[in-house]
């Protein structure tokens, strides 16, 4: 396995981690905050759609014009980067939140899929924001899957507290 392929492999298993933790809770409750982890699940999809753009597609191959016709990026970060959750409550429906998350999940596996591994020592694409993390594009692409699963684990705390905590499938001996 090629380090592009591990990477690949590695963004597409923190996506997946991201759909496998929301998709029981039911689309009523991804409005609520509660207090102990004030954001939600809608709020945190709308930033994972703004991260992932900028992470694995903005810093890799620039702006791409597809995205931004078919998403409204510069909303979105809006409500979901410089907003606070309690902002953010029913400026998009959860369903378009859930939507346009998997379609960015599938243009962000895409543009990986287009990198050589040659090109991962190479500095980032140009940004009005300078990237947080990341001078190379390796290192962007590692952030993406770190920062992913990061919102992982608020969305398990969020999906325990409004809903059930996740099943990982485990059975306690007795």
């Amino acid at each position: 396995m090629t380090e592009i392929q591990m990477l690949i492999h590695q963004t597409a298993n923190a996506y997946q981690w991201t759909n496998k933790l929301i998709d029981p809770v039911p689309l009523e409750k991804w409005k609520i905050i509660p207090p102990t982890v004030e954001s939600s699940i809608d709020w945190q999809l709308g930033h994972l759609i703004i991260s992932q753009y900028f992470h694995s597609i903005m810093v890799i191959r620039g702006h791409q014009m597809d995205i931004l016709h078919q998403l409204p990026i510069r909303e979105y970060s809006e409500w979901f980067t410089v907003s606070g959750p309690s902002l953010s409550v029913d400026k998009v429906d959860s369903a378009k939140l859930l939507a346009d998350l998997q379609f960015m999940q599938q243009k962000s596996l895409a543009v990986l899929a287009t990198l050589e591994t040659s090109a991962l020592d190479s500095p980032l694409e140009p940004t009005p924001t300078p990237h947080p993390i990341a001078t190379t594009k390796r290192e962007a692409v590692d952030w993406n899957i770190k920062h992913t699963m990061y919102h992982c684990g608020q969305l398990g705390l969020i999906k325990r507290v409004v809903d059930t905590r996740h099943d990982f499938g485990l059975r306690l001996a007795k």
